[in-house]
């Protein structure tokens, strides 16, 4: 590859579709069959330690932005009208430029580097900036009128009281705000997460450098490498090596892991794609250092930690404003199917108590997000002395165990309407990857010994409906081709999610219970 036009990009998606495309010869990690690996002691303890939630950086400056941009609009609007709509009413032109400067403050603050971490983190000097960006505003405003002959048309006592007002908010925001991020901070919510992959000398020089450069949001927990501790040391830059690569993993599925950083060299390829092939199924963000390669590309083609370079290699799906988005979307949407579904659960409650004895619901535990346990809520469908609540069968057609409202709510889905409630506790997205039961299995293997990378499609919240179910591929899995369809369809979903193909998948979703019927009973 050439060093002046080769782009990182291209080495980055060959090895994505090489871990992809080649995870049938991919050495396996335990199977939901199998216990998972021990962890040992440190690993442990680091995995049982209490760590809040993320907050995404971006959200919380693009949060900033949009808050202090409000507050300048409303400190305008409240002066105009407490003072100059008595005497002159709502002249146009006050509005005009209440909107204009809130937008040169805006760039102005951001120009002033107000809302990095560091920035928002700290108010003593940020007022200061602040202060004078607002003032230049001010002069840029007082510039526009006199070139455009308006200096007349606007009160300058509005102007002045526009100032103070609008400089009063902003600062008590400030101060308010650098309280909840250095709380934040404190608590290491707007930190990532890393771990590194990879011990030794290469290690090393990477964790050095880390520290190395300023205001880095990056928190490591430690080292896990494959390799003996006489080849990868046990301890390096001051950071434990916390286990092997498999269980990474567990370490992974057991506490928030928010980056991976691979330490092998580019060239090291067999090694690497053996690394990747056991990690792209977790939902973190996996860059490889690229800080001592002698290869190197252009500078924009690297993303960067402080100043050390890496290449992304894969990125967790649905974050920052994404993951907003989609949270707003679940709980607006989510509620306002509830509200209509609710007749109907009524009359599906009442036909299921008319018809056998036992519960309404049938609760039943699942994999969610990241493999976490989840308890997922449907309508009972079998008689209660019969109740599967692994499923270790799967429903045939014509199966004894089922009720006759049953056959009939399992046939139309509406035994999944109770999942409206998981959708509002945050455990379920109304699209996403069906959850699973436990011991769900095609051909009499589970489903994660059946497809390789199965536990890939849990890399986002599992929902009500998805992409996979509109497919045609919902009901009994009875043959591998089966399963091995409905996770293809899950990991299309997770890589092109947008808030339009939830919609369309939504809409499509009574469409596909209507017509596709097959094999669902």
């Amino acid at each position: 590859m050439n060093q002046a036009n080769g782009n990182h990009s291209d080495v980055a998606s060959a090895l994505r579709a090489a871990v992809v495309d080649t995870t049938a010869s991919m050495s396996r990690g335990p199977s939901r069959g199998a216990p998972p690996p021990e962890l040992g002691p440190l690993a442990k303890s680091i995995a049982g330690e209490k760590v809040d939630p993320a907050i995404s950086t971006i959200v919380v400056a693009g949060a900033a932005r949009l808050a202090e941009f409000l507050l300048i609009i409303v400190s305008g609007f409240a002066v105009q009208l407490g003072y100059v709509y008595p005497h002159e009413g709502m002249p146009v032109i006050y509005p005009v430029a209440i909107v204009t400067g809130a937008v040169l403050a805006i760039l102005a603050f951001q120009s002033a580097d107000s809302y990095s971490p560091h920035g928002l983190r700290s108010y003593g000097r940020q007022i200061g900036k602040l202060a004078v960006a607002w003032l230049g505003v001010f002069a840029i405003l007082a510039l526009g009128a006199f070139l455009l002959k308006l200096g007349d048309a606007f009160s300058r006592v509005w102007m002045a009281l526009w100032f103070l007002a609008g400089l009063a908010a902003l600062t008590a925001f400030r101060i308010a705000m650098a309280s909840m991020v250095r709380r934040w901070t404190r608590s290491g919510r707007l930190e990532r997460r890393a771990v590194i992959v990879g011990g030794g000398d290469r290690a090393a020089e990477l964790i050095e450098a880390i520290k190395a450069s300023p205001d880095t949001d990056i928190r490591i927990c430690g080292i896990f490498d494959d390799r003996s501790d006489d080849r990868s040391p046990p301890v390096v830059a001051g950071f434990p090596k916390l286990g092997n690569i498999d269980q990474l993993v567990e370490f992974a599925r057991r506490t928030r892991v928010d980056l991976l950083i691979v330490t092998l060299p580019i060239t090291a390829e067999e090694r690497l794609l053996e690394f990747l092939k056991k990690l792209w199924v977790l939902p973190v963000d996996i860059r490889l250092s690229a800080h001592t390669n002698r290869l190197r590309f252009r500078p924009r083609s690297y993303s960067y930690i402080g100043n050390v370079p890496f290449i992304d290699i894969f990125d967790k799906p649905i974050t920052d404003w994404d993951f907003v988005v989609k949270w707003l979307f679940d709980r607006v949407i989510g509620s306002a199917l509830l509200l209509l579904a609710l007749p109907v659960m009524a009359i599906v409650a009442i036909a299921i108590k008319l018809d056998s004895r036992g519960p309404v619901l049938f609760r039943q535990k699942r994999y969610g997000f990241n493999n976490e346990l989840i308890e997922v809520f449907k309508f009972r469908s079998m008689y209660v002395d019969q109740c599967d609540s692994t499923a270790s069968k799967l429903v045939t057609k014509g199966d004894p165990r089922v009720t006759r409202v049953g056959r009939f709510i399992r046939k139309t889905s509406l035994d999944e309407l109770p999942q409206l409630f998981n959708v509002l506790r945050g455990e379920l997205s109304l699209v996403g990857p069906r959850p699973h039961a436990l011991q769900a299995k095609a051909a009499e293997r589970l489903y994660d010994e059946v497809v390789d990378g199965y536990f890939a499609r849990h890399k986002v919240k599992p929902g009500i409906t998805g992409w996979a179910q509109i497919n045609g591929w919902r009901g009994e899995t009875d043959t591998p081709e089966k399963i091995q369809r409905r996770v293809e369809c899950d990991l299309y979903y997770i890589e092109n999610w947008s808030v339009l193909f939830d919609l369309y998948i939504l809409a499509m979703t009574p469409i596909s219970l209507l017509s596709k019927t097959e094999s669902a009973y």
